[in-house]
Parts: C-alpha cells; sequence; structure tokens
C-alpha cells in the first residue's frame, strides 16, 4: 500500500463498526466444504499453450500491519504480538486461514518482510505464518516494504536489502509454494532504473526460481507495460496495484480501459497483488448500475480480471491504515477473539462476492452452467476439435487412458455426473462404470487422465466453470483444467490437466444421449 498518500489518507476520518462475528465451532466445519470448493490450489504458472497463460490459481488476501506495512522496526501484523511463539503464531495464523479459506476460498496470502524482521529473533517467530500456510497448500508471495533500507521509493541499502533476500530466498526457494516480491511500489526509480534493480535481483538471488518472482510494475506498481515488453522479465510473473483514488473518478467502462491498458500484454502473467475499496459502510457493489466511484471500479477490475483470468491478492484482510476508526475501512474482515482462538467476519458480502467473481467464482445472477440431471448420461465435446471424450482401447481397466475421438455412439464415449458436493462432480463413464481421474491425484501440468475405481479422492473431482456458452472442467485437487494437448484436432489424443486458460480445448460442452 502507498505510505502516506494523501488522497488515500484523508478519505479515512470515517467509518462504522462491521457487522456482527461469526462463531468459531460454524467456521470448523465449514472449512473442509466451502473452502475446498472454492479454492484454487495450483502450482506455477505454466500453461499447454503459454500466449493464454494464466494466474487465476492465485486467490489472495494481504495480511497486514495495523498502522501499514511501512516500518523502521520488525513486522507484526494485526492478530499477532511480538512476544508470540513460532508455536503461537502458526496457531493462531491457521485460525485465520481457516476463515479466509471458509468464507471466500482463498488460498493466497501476502505477506510484508524487511531488514528488521528478517534475521531476528522475531524472524524466527513470524515464520510460523509463512509455514502454516504453505502446510496446507496455500501459496505465499513475500513482498519487501521500505524500512529505513528503502526510502521514498527507492532502496537505500542495497547491502541490508540483498542480504535480507539471501536469507529469505534460501530459506524458502525451494519450497513451491513461496513467491517473492523484490519491493513494493518501486515509485523512487525511473521506468530503467527500476528495472535494472529489479534485473540485477534476479541475478543476484538465484535461488529464486523466476517463475515464483513477483516484478512490481512502474511508479506504485500500477503500470506493467515496461517491465512487460522487456526480455529480461519473460520468466517471472508481475505484480500489479490498482486503485480508484490513484486516478479519481471515471466511469465503469473507463475503468475498464485504463486497468486493461497498464497491464500491456502481459494479464496472462500478472497477479494483481493490491486493489480494494471501502467496506465498512454499506456499499452495494452487486449494482451494476452504481454512480459510487468505489462501487464502478471494483465492479471493473473483478472484471478485468476475470476475462484475463488473473488472480489477486485484496488490500488488506486485516491490517493496513486504521485512521480514526481503529481499522482500514478497507479491510475486508473484523477480527475478534482472543488468545489462539481468532475469528474473522466479512464486513460487506457484495464486496466479497465481486472480488471471488473477479477470482472467477460464478457469483448472484452471473451466467452458470445449469446442473446435469441425476441419472442422465452425457456426450461430452470439447469446443476446438467437436469431439467425444473417450475411454481409450475401450475397456474396464484402472488406469485406461481418456482422450479424444470422434462420436459413435459408444457406451465408453458416454458419461454420468454424480454430486460430490460443494458444487463438483464425479464423471462416470457407462461403459466401465469408472471414474474420470487425474493419474496419481498429480498437480503437475501434463498430468494423463484415466479411468479409475470411483473412491473419495478429489483428483476425480470437477468443477463445471462456465465460460461462455461452454464450461471448463477443474479437478479439486489441482484447481487444473482438462485440456487436450496442443489443441490437436486428432483422434486418441490423450487428455491432460493444464493450467486454466482461454483456449478453446479446455472447453466443453455436454449432450444428452
Amino acid at each position: 500500500m502507498i505510505d502516506q498518500f494523501l488522497p488515500r489518507t484523508a478519505a479515512r476520518a470515517g467509518g462504522v463498526p462491521g457487522p456482527s462475528r461469526g462463531a468459531r465451532s460454524s467456521r470448523r466445519l465449514l472449512v473442509a466444504l466451502v473452502a475446498a470448493a472454492t479454492a484454487m490450489v495450483g502450482g506455477v504458472v505454466v500453461a499447454s499453450s503459454p500466449a493464454t497463460a494464466a494466474t487465476s490459481q492465485f486467490r489472495g488476501m494481504n495480511w497486514a500491519v495495523l498502522g501499514d506495512n511501512f516500518s523502521k522496526g520488525p513486522l507484526v501484523v494485526q492478530g499477532l504480538s511480538a512476544s508470540d511463539s513460532n508455536a503461537t503464531v502458526r496457531a493462531k495464523a491457521n485460525a485465520l486461514y481457516d476463515d479466509m479459506a471458509a468464507t471466500m476460498g482463498v488460498n493466497t496470502v501476502r505477506l510484508p518482510v524487511n531488514t528488521h524482521t528478517v534475521g531476528t529473533a522475531w524472524w524466527e517467530a513470524y515464520r510460523g505464518a509463512i509455514d502454516a500456510a504453505t502446510a496446507r497448500g496455500f501459496k505465499v508471495i513475500l513482498a519487501y516494504w521500505e524500512d529505513g533500507a528503502a526510502s521514498g521509493g527507492r532502496i537505500t541499502n542495497l547491502g541490508a536489502w540483498n542480504a535480507m533476500w539471501t536469507t529469505v530466498t534460501n530459506t524458502y526457494g525451494a519450497n513451491p509454494n513461496v513467491y517473492f516480491e523484490p519491493m513494493n511500489e518501486p515509485h523512487g526509480y525511473s521506468s530503467a532504473d527500476w528495472r535494472n534493480v529489479a534485473a540485477n535481483w534476479l541475478s543476484s538471488h538465484p535461488s529464486a526460481p523466476p517463475g515464483r518472482v513477483l516484478i512490481g510494475g512502474t511508479g506504485f506498481s500500477q503500470d506493467l507495460r515496461d517491465i512487460c515488453n522487456d526480455s529480461r522479465f519473460n520468466a517471472t510473473l508481475l505484480s500489479f496495484h490498482y486503485y480508484a483514488f490513484f486516478y479519481g473518478a471515471m466511469t465503469y467502462d473507463a475503468f475498464l480501459g485504463h486497468i486493461q491498458a497498464r497491464l500491456g500484454n502481459c494479464a496472462s502473467r500478472a497477479v494483481a497483488t493490491e486493489y480494494g475499496a471501502p467496506m465498512n459502510d454499506g456499499r452495494n457493489y452487486a449494482d451494476p448500475n452504481s454512480t459510487d466511484n468505489f462501487v464502478r471500479y471494483i465492479r471493473a477490475m473483478a472484471q478485468v480480471m476475470r476475462n484475463n483470468q488473473m488472480g489477486g491478492t485484496y488490500w488488506p484482510a486485516l491490517g493496513g491504515k486504521p485512521g480514526t476508526i481503529g481499522y482500514d475501512w478497507y479491510s475486508m474482515y473484523s477480527l475478534s477473539g482472543s488468545g489462539t482462538n481468532l475469528n474473522l467476519t466479512i464486513r460487506n458480502t457484495s464486496g466479497a462476492d465481486r472480488i471471488r467473481y473477479g477470482w472467477g467464482d460464478a457469483i448472484g445472477n452471473d451466467p452458470t452452467t445449469p446442473p446435469p440431471s441425476t441419472g442422465t448420461f452425457y456426450q461430452v465435446t470439447v469446443r476446438h476439435s467437436g469431439k467425444a471424450m473417450d475411454v481409450q482401447q475401450p475397456n474396464t481397466d484402472n488406469g485406461a487412458r481418456v482422450g479424444q475421438y470422434t462420436y459413435g455412439g459408444n457406451a465408453w464415449q458416454q458419461w454420468q455426473f454424480q454430486d460430490a458436493g460443494s458444487g463438483y462432480w464425479r464423471i462416470v463413464n457407462r461403459h466401465s462404470g469408472k471414474c474420470l481421474d487425474v493419474v496419481s491425484a498429480s498437480t503437475a501440468d501434463g498430468a494423463e487422465l484415466v479411468q479409475y475405481t470411483c473412491g473419495s479422492g478429489t483428483n476425480q473431482q470437477f468443477q463445471m466453470v462456465t465460460n461462455g456458452s461452454y464450461f471448463q472442467l477443474r479437478a479439486r485437487h489441482s484447481s487444473k483444467c482438462v485440456d487436450v494437448p496442443a489443441a490437436s484436432t486428432a483422434d486418441g489424443v490423450v487428455l491432460k490437466q493444464y493450467t486454466c486458460n482461454t483456449g478453446t480445448n479446455q472447453q466443453w460442452s455436454r449432450t444428452t444421449v
């Protein structure tokens, strides 16, 4: 978030308390059901069709210091205490992550780091928040905030900054769920200077795989075009910030165009690591005809993200600038409880729903794919080739591959959808009675689709995600899509899972047989 940005600071004078808090026992019961139904737990950004890769696997929140993350001391994010042990931090973090997952399907948290935190006694405790997240399959984005070793949007002590990052990347470089953002909002640099600093960071920290590094846009990370066009960053992700107060009032359509333009040609590699609006005063983010500038902005931001299958981390879940009301009016959640028994409650349901819409969820009257009829068998057809989902070498064996083939009315080309709960379906072959299955429950791109005896595994559960008049089939365990590799139109091509993208080789329809 911007440090002492006057339009935002001035706007923080008012506010009302958030809604009543939910019961922790209810939250615990919801975690397994709701979080699994909506959380997108994916890997690094690699796709069967790189030009249409996307970052929708990042469904995240910023967890910040109350008072903001610009600090010349250790970073103690809201809900933690400087006296907490690693075990206490883990317990508190897990309580909060439970609620984030259960209420919104969050699977990513962006956490601040600085030179006064990393390598100190507090670092050993603070790591509990990182490790608790990765242990549950969350992704963690570690981002550096100005702390005296940087000031005015520039690094002022390169030695301290690089030493900090060496510790961080050596500690977490081998963890596939940890991502690194060298600097939050590098607004003190010219475009050329910032790109040189970022490129030098990449070469200085080889333990950080480029595919898990987010390079901030120019200015307040608000423009990706120069970064996108610099070949030194072709292998990285990009960090994008966009707030209404950056630019003032606009129409919804103007926001749409303005946001999209600043993504350049790199929306497929962009993660919106900061965006947010007031959540404490009852604004209706569900109203498409609203004249409220914040509503127009959030709706436009969500639409751009959805259109580009772009992930993001909302600012903030907790923490931020409290102003005179004791909390950040942009904060998504109110915090209650004590000790390690902490609870989160959404402040504005319409706002939360719009954020989830941006992440790809179906909300309210948004287009959805009608549920299949119980007991009905369907031909399942891929859009790009018009060919049917088909069990290869038609037999009833476990492990028989599933591919595409010209439809011939055969039982091994017919499928029944059985409700697995929470919006997921088992897809059962008529000929064998066995389930569509991602082999070995792999989360890797390129894992094959086979048939296997039906069980309770989430690698046999698929969500139908509407894409116009078609739908994607997203595996519950990986959040990756059933894909015809290389968009082949040939008979016999084996289906595989890949990171979801906009390709028609990931778009399916079903027809009653």
